[in-house]
């Protein structure tokens, strides 16, 4: 489980005294470790417009992008501990305590629009044990924010197969996802979103691992050349909100927020699609290389991979099992 003690004066050390200075009867900080100009960091500000809109000023949003105030792996204990109210943060950072979150990561599971819709339905029986089990850690998760699928990273060609993995580091940004990379001929390498441009730039691996709107984002183009469209992860972040600080606001300004957090988790989950094409449109402006790999080279990457849902089953429990039986039933 996170210490909650860990960040119980992250506040303080900030200097944020926006709740004595702000005139609203509720003040949410939210912090977001991608761009404001991200698709995830748009979503924040319809969020943020329609619960100051609904509220007539009650409720002030402040949105800390760029990881101005946490790195993405760092908020889920500074949420769980009160340090802030609300923070972004990718699904598979709970994995230490919550295994079973990174069935979305299993190699080529959920791979269409229409499983991922079925599993991040709210209350589904993949979706649902999840946010049942975060609450654990000092949480509740608002909503989810669509990112798109997993994609590779290159430079001089693309990564069509397992056999171009070899001995290559590769940036991940899960335990899952690096088991995908080993099993796959690789060596992965934990890097934050926020630190992915330096890495590549700097060499300190040598593929990446992103979702597309990402490379659009952050201009990945300016260090890498090549993308290859494997899709072989869903990724997900969540928005969540310290349960303390959730529970103990008037009802009327938790309705309000709860209904702003539908509207936003609908709005990004409609639009991801095109999120996507704009962004491979934008790589290849910008002079990159698209590659998408043939049925047998997705074969090849999907029998390579085979052992990770083996280590997923010995590793992610009771509930674990249960979401991925869900969710191959899909």
């Amino acid at each position: 489980m996170f210490n909650k003690h860990l960040f119980a004066g992250a506040a303080l050390a900030l200097g944020l005294v926006s709740t004595q200075l702000s005139a609203a009867d509720t003040t949410m900080r939210i912090s977001l470790q991608l761009p404001l100009k991200s698709h995830l960091g748009q979503n924040l500000v319809l969020f943020k417009d329609k619960v100051e809109d609904m509220s007539a000023g009650e409720i002030a949003i402040e949105i800390y992008d760029s990881a101005q105030l946490y790195k993405d792996k760092e908020v889920p204990a500074a949420v769980g501990s009160g340090a802030i109210e609300a923070g972004v943060a990718s699904l598979t950072r709970y994995v230490g305590d919550i295994p079973a979150v990174d069935v979305f990561y299993m190699p080529f599971l959920l791979n269409n629009e229409a499983k991922v819709r079925a599993a991040v339905a709210p209350g589904s029986a993949v979706r649902g044990p999840l946010d049942e089990a975060i609450k654990d850690t000092g949480a509740t998760v608002l909503w989810w924010q669509a990112y798109g699928g997993a994609i590779l990273l290159s430079n001089g060609g693309p990564i069509k197969t397992p056999a171009d993995m070899q001995g290559k580091k590769a940036r991940v940004f899960g335990k899952t996802l690096g088991d995908f990379v080993t099993t796959t001929g690789g060596a992965p390498t934990m890097v934050s979103g926020s630190e992915q441009y330096l890495a590549y730039q700097r060499g300190t691996v040598d593929v990446g691992m992103t979702g597309v709107s990402g490379v659009s984002s952050r201009k990945l183009w300016e260090v890498m050349d090549t993308i290859t469209v494997t899709n072989h992860a869903d990724i997900e972040f969540i928005v969540v909100v310290n349960t303390d600080w959730w529970n103990a606001l008037p009802e009327g300004h938790r309705e309000m927020i709860s209904k702003a957090a539908q509207i936003a988790e609908t709005d990004v989950r409609d639009r991801v699609s095109q999120i996507e094409a704009d962004a491979y449109a934008a790589a290849t402006e910008n002079g990159m290389t698209v590659y998408t790999p043939t049925d047998a080279e997705i074969d090849a990457w999907k029998q390579a991979s085979a052992p990770v849902y083996d280590d997923f089953r010995a590793k992610a429990g009771e509930l674990g099992a249960a979401v991925l039986k869900a969710a191959e039933g899909l």
